[in-house]
């Protein structure tokens, strides 16, 4: 339970990073994913959790 609250709170940070650093540049990247297709979103979707499931198993061998 604790690596989910973890892992929670590492995507909140990053997130907030970004809404705090570049709210303009946020407004162009989300008209940017507006103008994906679905499938395009989708595959994007796919890509970052083959990622994101890469990395937890890489920490998780290396012993974090």
């Amino acid at each position: 339970m604790g690596w989910i609250a973890l892992g929670l709170g590492l995507v909140l940070v990053i997130e907030g990073l970004v809404f705090a650093l570049a709210p303009s540049r946020l407004d162009g990247i989300v008209a940017m994913m507006a103008a994906l297709s679905p499938e395009q979103r989708r595959l994007i979707g796919l890509i970052a959790i083959t990622l994101g499931v890469g990395l937890v198993w890489l920490g998780r061998s290396l012993g974090v």
